[in-house]
């Protein structure tokens, strides 16, 4: 008889691939609206010096939401939405990658570490000019300004409606750095996701792993799975953070060097300093992982070819 605990992992060969990218694209929608609002108050933490405006990830929420209101936590948004193109990507060649591995090697860590990485390289190649110019939005606020650009408006911000912005801001940067500053920071990218999903993905099924046997054999997998993926994401989180603040400094405020960028910040803030943002990116990556683990496994079933769907146990 078949143990119940082992985890199946549905691969790229076992999924009706319309259903995959016609759910997928929904899901990742909800996903980015829901946390939003973190991605920017960690990339405003990142970019601070010292705590010169926000003393923690809740402080930031609170002045935010007073200042600009709901929407002043959404900036950036829409242009942010156009990273829904490297996440179907991104799916894509893990699964891809997986496959192919698995013709040298059997090992899940190995197709996981390998697969991440290279979903990763792919992703970052599209998402790093999306990421630039939103993070440049991010930093609009009212009073004194965070990065290198400022939107044309009045005092206040306000009279430059949504895509005007964005345009303003592209003027802006293909002004000051021509079209090298769309791609600002992009080994600093690769540094730091690259490392954050090549360990993300090992850590999740190793979590899921271990979870199974300690748990009774009738709780349902995808128990099992939602825990895993904050667990993960918070491993990969205290890994990689040094190099995500710096790889937010490098893009926001024009600096070109990592060595120097690393310095600086050293020199500045000690070594906490590379540990800013990091409450904010967990608060973030914990509500989101649990949604897209179970988003994603629940997808991945709602592919499934319909002849395999009965030789699956969950």
């Amino acid at each position: 008889m078949e143990d119940k605990r082992n985890i199946q992992i549905i691969e790229w060969e076992h999924l009706d691939k319309k259903k995959f990218y016609v759910f997928g694209v929904a899901m990742t929608m909800m996903i980015r609206v829901s946390v939003y609002p973190f991605t920017l108050i960690r990339t405003r933490l990142q970019v601070q010096k010292g705590k010169s405006l926000y003393h923690g990830t809740f402080d930031a929420f609170i002045k935010i939401l007073r200042a600009d209101g709901v929407s002043g936590l959404y900036r950036g948004f829409l242009v942010n939405t156009f990273t829904l193109i490297s996440g179907q990507c991104y799916v894509t060649t893990y699964e891809l990658t997986r496959k192919f591995v698995s013709d040298y090697s059997q090992s899940n860590t190995v197709k996981s570490l390998v697969a991440g990485g290279s979903a990763s390289l792919v992703a970052q190649s599209i998402t790093v000019p999306i990421d630039v110019v939103s993070q440049h939005l991010m930093m609009q606020r009212k009073g004194e300004k965070m990065g290198r650009f400022q939107v044309h408006g009045n005092p206040e911000g306000q009279g430059v409606i949504a895509f005007g912005q964005t345009k303003d801001i592209i003027r802006q940067i293909l002004r000051a750095d021509g079209l090298r500053g769309f791609y600002r920071g992009y080994v600093a990218s690769l540094l730091t996701y690259i490392p954050n999903s090549a360990v993300w993905w090992p850590f999740y099924h190793f979590y899921a792993e271990q979870l199974s046997y300690l748990c009774p054999k009738e709780c349902p997998h995808i128990v099992f799975q939602a825990v895993s993926g904050p667990l993960a994401a918070a491993t990969a989180s205290i890994l990689t953070n040094p190099m995500d603040v710096i790889r937010t400094r490098v893009q926001v405020e024009g600096k070109s060097s990592i060595i120097l960028t690393f310095r600086q910040l050293i020199a500045e803030e000690g070594p906490w300093g590379l540990m800013k943002g990091l409450s904010a990116r967990i608060i973030s990556a914990t509500p989101s992982t649990i949604v897209i683990v179970v988003g994603y496994e629940s997808l991945k079933k709602l592919s499934l070819r319909p002849e395999l769907v009965d030789s699956r146990h969950w």
